[in-house]
């Protein structure tokens, strides 16, 4: 059955274009100009997916109807618009469990790309999958067929596969790493699914996407009158996890204060909410998730080594797409159904030649890339065989990976991006003749290094040469030579 999204704005334009462009998508969309004639169509027989409100309206507003949503239905998954993107409003609809705030003027692809993000859980608890829904207890192992079900036969994959059978059952603090667009989040929710805690909530936070001076609220709640503007009491990520799992995603650019804080909860399980005296105490399963390197971040003294060592009791490494070329092919088979159930159309299928392609790309946005360029092609190539022309195309006008989600620099994707260069300038130094061409990269190459590394540290050379991976000595002999050669 196809996913029944809700528009509300009394914008009529917003309302048109975000209603068509989510139509073109696949979506079945129904369009209110208030939240009082929204609520009016609210029955059990006509229960949304999802719902995208704005905030500003005549009447009831938008925090005040997203209220009256998750009063009645506390999963359903609402998007806030508002063209006021300020901490009253952003701070009101997260304290309201809305699932994202969109900023206008947005992009419309990225307004349905983000529909297509809050869908999955929503719908999976959605009125089309009551089955599914009876049936969650007695879910298969990680190779299930749901359509967001971790995939792949690669040995690595494997392997993370074998992890997780041995892992869900053992109360440990997991800390999953890999670059962006892995599906950490698969693998925390696969840990909860197959755990005795699988009956109760799976918590998801991106701390990376919560304003810092929100994030405290968000972890711990609050209580009437904390700070300007808390109106009322608000139960915080860690209460809402009691007795289940929490996910948080991109623990790398917790603040420090919260670092302390957290370190406390998963120390003593207890914590207080903000502006509070009760002294809160919580059975919680914190799975974190973060695509950079924190013996980095410790090093630099971003992140605190005893928290590290607290969530760091298991680690799983979600390897990128490009060291799982085999999987892409099954991978763009799923993506490529998922898309036809979406558009009730045949699913599409590669030709031989274009699976080489997709084989042979980069993948720097990784699984999530994948999705997208699936979707792209099940949308616009215009046989039922999709072609290496398709593809080609499709991946030519890819845009580049949104600034939200960068490359990790640090990795085997970052190290691509100058190693291309570095053999052009090495071809060209051989042709002319050059001598010492390997003494001369290599001191450069060094040279850059130490830099970067000592600007890391605000020239703190121990810590430098621990974020290197070299000896203090070595650090301080290189270091001499570097000024030696230029004093000559």
């Amino acid at each position: 059955m196809t996913p029944r999204i809700w528009v509300v704005d009394d914008d009529r334009s917003v309302r048109f274009v975000l209603a068509q462009a989510l139509r073109e998508a696949g979506f079945a969309v129904q369009s209110f100009d208030g939240a009082a004639a929204a609520l009016a169509a609210l029955t059990d027989a006509q229960q949304p997916a999802l719902v995208f409100t704005d905030i500003r309206m005549p009447g009831m507003d938008g925090l005040g109807f997203l209220d009256a949503l998750k009063a009645r239905d506390p999963e359903l998954a609402v998007i806030v618009m508002s063209a006021w993107t300020d901490i009253a409003s952003t701070a009101g609809a997260f304290r309201g469990g809305a699932h994202e705030f969109l900023s206008k003027p947005f992009d419309l692809d990225e307004a349905v790309a983000l529909a297509r993000r809050a869908l999955p859980g929503a719908w999976v608890n959605g009125e089309a999958n009551d089955s599914l829904r009876a049936d969650r207890a007695h879910e298969g192992a990680i190779h299930e067929t749901t359509p967001h079900a971790l995939l792949g036969d690669a040995p690595a994959m494997r392997e993370l596969f074998r992890a997780i059978g041995r892992l869900a059952q053992a109360p440990l603090s997991v800390l999953v790493t890999g670059e962006t667009g892995t599906g950490k989040e698969l693998v925390a929710r696969a840990l909860h699914r197959e755990s005795p805690r699988a009956k109760a909530p799976f918590i998801a936070l991106n701390t990376a996407a919560i304003p810092a001076d929100l994030l405290e609220s968000e972890l711990f709640g609050h209580e009437a009158g904390a700070f300007t503007g808390a109106t009322r009491r608000h139960v915080g990520r860690f209460e809402q996890a009691h007795g289940g799992s929490l996910f948080l995603d991109e623990i790398g650019d917790m603040p420090a204060p919260l670092q302390t804080r957290l370190l406390r909860v998963l120390a003593e399980g207890e914590f207080y909410r903000v502006g509070g005296r009760e002294l809160i105490r919580v059975d919680v399963r914190v799975i974190a998730a973060t695509h950079q390197n924190l013996e980095v971040l410790v090093a630099g003294g971003r992140f605190r080594a005893d928290l590290l060592h607290r969530l760091d009791v298991v680690r799983l490494r979600l390897p990128p797409l490009r060291e799982r070329r085999q999987d892409i092919g099954v991978l763009a088979t799923r993506f490529l159904g998922n898309a036809a159930a979406r558009f009730n159309a045949p699913t599409k299928q590669l030709a031989a030649e274009a699976q080489r392609l997709l084989e042979a790309h980069a993948w720097p946005g990784n699984v999530r890339e994948l999705e997208n360029i699936c979707w792209r092609l099940a949308a616009l190539a215009p046989g039922q065989t999709i072609r290496a022309a398709d593809v080609r195309a499709a991946l030519s006008t890819a845009p580049a990976q949104a600034a939200s989600e960068p490359v990790p620099v640090g990795g085997d994707a970052g190290i691509a991006a100058w190693a291309q260069p570095l053999r052009t300038w090495a071809r060209a130094a051989l042709a002319d003749g050059h001598g010492e061409v390997h003494a001369r990269a290599k001191q450069r190459f060094e040279e850059a290094l130490l830099a970067a590394a000592l600007e890391h540290t605000g020239g703190h050379r121990q810590h430098a040469a621990e974020a290197l991976g070299l000896g203090r000595n070595t650090l301080t002999r290189k270091l001499g030579r570097k000024h030696r050669d230029k004093s000559d």
